[in-house]
């Protein structure tokens, strides 16, 4: 068992050891990652992704890449496209080649047959309101459909009508014969065939029934060998259910259903409905936006695939649900760059300043280090020229006190360069202020200056060999810790209008006119950000994304 094993150990795991300690479990552990391709995956999905691909390589297994495509009309090949994408990123890989539920229609057809044979099923023809009212309630007991006595010849030969296109849609159905008065609504003859006419995106027009989740999934699971089916709590009152499925059909093995919480991030949504309605209705740039919570999306955005995975690790597995803190998200994403990410300097707001005693065309190349707690990736070459850019930020007229940067006749250290003191402001015609004339004490690079202090550092760049860029400021996509929990009010009303700031005109260190594509940099004194290269691509320059600020500015009461 490997380190990483043993640190994300969790009870799935202590199950599976103690079945296979008194010999209740032997051979291969199999496990599926079974999604649904009608929408985009979220980090939801990445937690049962580590999970199930986790435990197979805890236990030298497999994991399958199963779609459930089993609802055609809400389907399609993009997102089949995107999750496997997503699986590949986070650094896992399936067992053979992918796998869709759609591949046992025709045995799953089989076994439907088999139950009715059995007069385990029926051909069922009340319409959807007639049969929640015979379902009941939690308080009282269903009541038997009049089509359930049915010969079995009978709805074995509707069933086969349904199969032919001799019905229409709602017409009928297939249900299991169960128990209409039990506890478990989900066992009171729940439907396992409805009719769709809808071309699938697998089988095309082949069929016009197909099957249920509740019986494809636990067949699929037993077609394909797996040992551990590991679903979220949701389904641990359909577990009686997918047994009765295995039970009563000759399927060739009988897999192990475990339920675990589900991932409830606080100022997340982590429903794809949801998540497709802020995309339908423009809230945010499509699946992929770098606010999303897809895994698409965080990439996008300048997350990695191992801080996901250290924070899948992180909040662990168990029965227990709960919410978790998105900061513990921001917080694995910032110490997984904060030791690997080069180090660069952005100016996003520029404020011209002009060394009056450095001499007109004359420049320097100043070294700076990649990474200062790494040396070993190297070093970086920065211009220091007459004319230079500074954060307008990092300046005020009156400062407060304890100000660490620069104020009129006060001086500030350039970082990696020289200490400098302004001596003048500029204004225009309007009196917003365009420059600062300063003077650069040749003595101090890599120096403390003698006689004076510096109020503090600030980060700047080359106006003239510096690279103009966009700046996407990204932050939570809602003010509001629990969006679609509030009853008195829609998820819209709690977007976040400050979730994405556009900054035009700023200036980057000239090695970032090609920026690396693997990794964010951090904008030293700024945070982390990525090169977005759809958006590079069209706006003909550099366009980065903050990934995270360099800290919790949420924490308290920081928003």
């Amino acid at each position: 068992m490997s380190a990483e094993s043993k640190k994300a150990h969790n009870f799935i795991q202590s199950l599976i050891e103690d079945a296979i300690a008194n010999g209740e479990h032997t051979g291969k552990v199999v496990t599926r990652f079974p999604p649904e391709p009608n929408g985009y995956l979220h980090i939801g999905h990445a937690k049962s992704i580590c999970l199930n691909f986790g435990i197979a390589e805890t236990f030298s297994g497999d994991c399958n890449l199963r779609f459930d495509d089993t609802n055609p009309e809400k389907e399609n090949q993009e997102y089949i496209d995107a999750i496997k994408q997503d699986v590949e990123w986070l650094g896992y890989e399936w067992a053979g080649e992918v796998r869709y539920a759609s591949d046992y229609f025709d045995a799953l057809y089989e076994f439907a047959e088999e139950l009715i044979t059995r007069d385990k099923a029926y051909v069922c023809a009340l319409n959807a309101d007639e049969m929640a009212e015979y379902r009941g309630s939690l308080r009282e007991p269903g009541r038997n459909s009049p089509y359930r006595d049915r010969p079995i010849e009978e709805s074995l030969q509707l069933f086969r009508d349904m199969r032919d296109g001799k019905y229409q849609n709602g017409e009928l159905v297939l249900r299991a014969k169960i128990d209409m008065a039990s506890p478990n609504i989900n066992l009171r003859d729940p439907i396992l065939y409805r009719i769709r006419y809808a071309e699938h995106h697998q089988t095309g027009d082949k069929w016009c029934i197909y099957p249920m989740y509740d019986f494809t999934h636990p067949i699929s699971d037993a077609m394909e060998g797996i040992t551990h089916s590991l679903c979220t709590l949701e389904f641990e009152d359909h577990r009686p259910l997918y047994d009765w499925v295995l039970d009563n059909i000759s399927v060739p093995c009988h897999p192990r259903q475990i339920e675990f919480a589900r991932l409830n991030l606080n100022y997340t949504i982590t429903s794809k409905r949801k998540l497709r309605r802020l995309v339908d209705e423009g809230a945010v740039d499509g699946w992929n936006d770098p606010r999303m919570p897809t895994i698409s999306g965080m990439r996008r955005r300048g997350y990695t695939p191992e801080s996901i995975r250290t924070f899948c690790d992180m909040i662990g597995v168990n029965k227990a649900g709960g919410t978790v803190d998105v900061g513990m998200l921001e917080h694995a994403i910032r110490e997984d760059l904060n030791n690997r990410a080069p180090r660069a300097m952005c100016v996003m707001r520029p404020l011209k300043v002009t060394l009056t005693n450095y001499p007109a065309g004359q420049s320097e190349t100043l070294t700076l280090p990649v990474h200062p707690q790494n040396p070993e990736m190297g070093e970086r070459e920065v211009p220091w020229t007459r004319t230079l850019y500074i954060d307008r930020e990092d300046f005020d007229m009156e400062p407060p006190r304890k100000w660490k940067r620069l104020a009129p006749d006060q001086a500030v250290r350039l970082r990696g360069g020289y200490v400098m003191t302004c001596r003048e402001v500029i204004r225009d015609d309007s009196g917003e202020i365009v420059e600062l004339k300063c003077e650069y004490d040749p003595d101090t690079l890599g120096v403390n200056p003698e006689g004076y202090k510096p109020n503090g550092v600030v980060h700047w760049v080359s106006a003239t060999d510096s690279v103009e860029a966009d700046i996407n400021l990204y932050d939570r996509l809602f003010s509001h810790e629990s969006p679609d929990s509030d009853k008195d009010s829609d998820l819209m009303d709690h977007l976040n209008p400050e979730s994405l700031v556009v900054l035009k005109g700023a200036r980057v260190e000239k090695s970032l006119a090609q920026p690396r594509t693997d990794l964010p940099y951090q904008f030293e004194r700024e945070g982390y950000f990525f090169c977005d290269q759809e958006h590079t691509a069209s706006a003909g320059r550099p366009v980065f994304n903050r990934t995270v600020t360099l800290r919790d500015s949420w924490g308290k009461g920081g928003k």
